[in-house]
C-alpha cells in the first residue's frame, strides 16, 4: 500500500456558505481543473443559478482556460492578492472545518473512498451543520415544520458526526 496525496477542488458560495465538490485527483493539472470548471458551469446553467464573481487564488493550475470557462457564462474570475489567505476566508475556513471535523479522524484508503467521505460530509455541511454566520441555520435549510415531537439521531460517516431531526 502506498500513501498518496489527493487534491480536492471545491467551490463555496459566499452568501450562504453552500459548498460544491468539483472533484478529487492526484494530479491537479490544467486540463483536469478546466474540465471540472466546465462540468460545474454546465450544472449552473442547467440549475438556473447565477453568480457574478469567482474568487480564486493564484495557483498555476488556474490558467486562462479555467477563467474562460467561467467568463463564458458571465462569471468574472477575481484573483486573490499574493500570500493573503484572508482574501478567500470562506474557502480557508471550510478547509479547516472539513479537516478538523472529518478528515483528521479517518484513514482514507483511496480516491473513491475520499470522494465518498467528502460527498457525505458536504451533504451534512450544506443541509444539517449550523453556521454562526447564518444565525445557526445550515446553508441549505430543510423546512422543519412542526418543532414538537420525538427527536431522532442519525449517524453520519459511521458515527463520527451526529445529526438530529424530528421523527415523522
Amino acid at each position: 500500500m502506498c500513501l498518496r496525496r489527493y487534491y480536492v477542488l471545491f467551490v463555496i458560495e459566499a452568501e450562504r456558505r453552500v459548498v460544491h465538490l468539483l472533484g478529487v485527483t492526484t494530479n491537479p493539472n490544467n486540463p483536469w481543473v478546466t474540465q471540472a470548471a466546465r462540468n460545474f458551469a454546465a450544472g449552473l446553467e442547467d440549475g438556473d443559478r447565477r453568480f457574478c464573481f469567482l474568487v480564486r487564488d493564484r495557483d498555476t493550475k488556474f490558467t486562462s482556460s479555467f477563467d474562460t470557462v467561467f467568463a463564458s457564462i458571465g462569471i468574472e474570475a477575481i484573483k486573490t492578492p499574493v500570500r493573503s489567505p484572508r482574501a478567500n476566508a470562506y474557502a480557508e475556513r471550510f478547509v479547516r472545518t472539513v479537516r478538523e471535523e472529518c478528515l483528521d479522524h479517518l484513514l482514507i484508503f483511496s480516491r473513491r473512498h475520499l470522494e465518498s467521505v467528502l460527498a457525505e460530509y458536504v451533504r451534512h455541511y450544506n443541509r444539517a451543520r449550523p453556521h454562526r454566520g447564518l444565525h445557526l441555520d445550515p446553508p441549505q435549510p430543510v423546512d422543519a415544520g412542526d418543532r414538537s415531537g420525538v427527536v431522532r439521531r442519525r449517524d453520519v460517516l459511521g458515527g463520527l458526526i451526529h445529526e438530529y431531526e424530528l421523527a415523522a
